[in-house]
């Protein structure tokens, strides 16, 4: 009988055994090495470049680069805000429109044989209107933040770059309510501003102004933060301004309001003048309503809030006395469209709003912005005060009605 002797078998099973131990300790060793080259890697990633393992999701046909998390009133340098200053110049343009008159001209320069002697000489019409304002780029692929005062009724746009190229632009879409417009230039590879946290802005941190004011060129301002949350000043529906002691003059319109970074933070809008110059008042609408605007209007072209169809006023101590009240918290309704949805829901003139979904009403200025962040079509709670009794009113929320330029300065008849 023929066989493989039994020592042999015992040797070739030890061989095998220790050429599959090399094996797996190669494997091992090459599995260890790649585990520590990848972290070698990420840590050098995430002390050199942290931004690049931030991962955030794209809106359609743009991307905001997004400033991360920093205490934003400490300027970079303790000498100069040089580097914030050429962070953010390169990403503010200077807009300028015109706008086509049709005046009627006097009869006498219809006739030909006045012509003839006296020509255009006698013309006083002006034959089209200029203006100036700041933009601010926020897309790589061209997207421009303005003032919608800046552009408003303009016939023709064009932008002139920091780097002396003009080029046409195009409306996207403007919100008179919140003063706001995105235009559009044809180009790509442009450098976008970056967006500073919504939440990090404070009274006294240093911010920078830059804009083109009287049309002399770029300038950059610095000042302070005097205030946030400014409302009641009457210059747009919804209001909630950083004012500001950085100086802020006719051309800054649209212009940024940026932290000493080099985020944006606001965008200039409005200065307290009696003379036309800075007084060192001066108002930016925040970077938080800037973002959800900016964003609707590329998205849709248009901005859509809620409406109920109410007319409110604030309550005053003497207001909440009379009607037995504790505190002046609240708005009263004074009024309700006949047919709108409050009316629908039951709510009645004489109403005393205290919450809408939970959310407390202090006053007609925090109602008017509670109910335009509502969803139309959706079904809200308004907790009122009646004759002493707390109710709860189911309301379908509608879409607030379009307003002209000319009444978004003027408080809204109608939430």
């Amino acid at each position: 009988m023929h066989g493989t002797p039994l020592g042999y078998n015992r040797g070739w099973q030890n061989h095998a055994k220790l050429l599959n131990s090399i094996n797996m300790r190669k494997i091992w060793l090459l599995f260890a090495q790649s585990t520590t080259v990848a972290l070698g890697v990420l840590f050098v990633i995430a002390l050199f470049k942290p931004d690049l393992l931030h991962w955030q999701p794209q809106s359609p046909g743009f991307t905001i680069q997004q400033a991360q998390h920093t205490a934003s009133g400490v300027a970079p340098s303790a000498e100069s805000f040089a580097p914030a200053a050429k962070k953010v110049i390169p990403t503010v343009v200077n807009v300028f429109t015109q706008q086509k008159m049709n005046n009627p001209a006097h009869p006498a320069l219809q006739d030909p044989i006045f012509r003839y002697f006296f020509g255009d000489r006698l013309d006083p019409r002006p034959r089209q209107a200029s203006n100036l304002g700041s933009g601010v780029i926020v897309s790589q692929n061209g997207f421009i933040l303005t003032n919608q005062h800046v552009i408003e009724a303009a016939d023709e746009i064009q932008i002139a770059l920091a780097d002396g190229k003009t080029l046409p632009a195009r409306l996207v879409g403007a919100d008179p309510e919140t003063d706001l417009a995105v235009l559009k230039i044809d180009a790509s590879g442009l450098p976008a501003i970056t967006f500073a946290q919504a939440d990090s802005l404070m009274v006294g941190d240093w911010v920078l102004a830059v804009g083109n004011p009287f049309g002399v060129g770029q300038t950059v301002t610095a000042g302070i933060v005097s205030a946030l949350g400014r409302s009641h000043l009457g210059i747009n529906t919804f209001e909630n301004f950083i004012q500001t002691d950085a100086a802020i003059n006719p051309g800054n319109s649209g212009g940024a309001l940026v932290d000493a970074a080099g985020n944006l933070v606001g965008v200039n809008s409005a200065i307290y003048s009696r003379t036309g110059g800075s007084q060192g008042i001066g108002f930016a609408i925040p970077v938080s309503i800037v973002r959800q605007v900016m964003e609707q209007i590329i998205r849709t072209g248009s901005v859509t809030r809620g409406w109920v169809g109410i007319e409110v006023q604030d309550l005053t101590p003497e207001l909440a006395e009379s009607f037995n009240l504790k505190t002046a918290d609240g708005a009263l309704i004074a009024g309700v469209l006949k047919g709108g949805p409050a009316d629908t829901g039951g709510v009645h003139p004489g109403d005393i709003l205290l919450a809408v979904n939970g959310k407390p009403v202090t006053d007609s200025a925090s109602l008017l912005n509670l109910i335009a962040d509502l969803k139309p079509g959706d079904e809200t709670h308004l907790k009122v005060s009646r004759k002493q009794q707390l109710l709860d009113l189911k309301i379908e929320v509608g879409r607030r009605p379009m307003q002209r330029a000319e009444e978004s300065s003027q408080e809204p008849a109608a939430n």
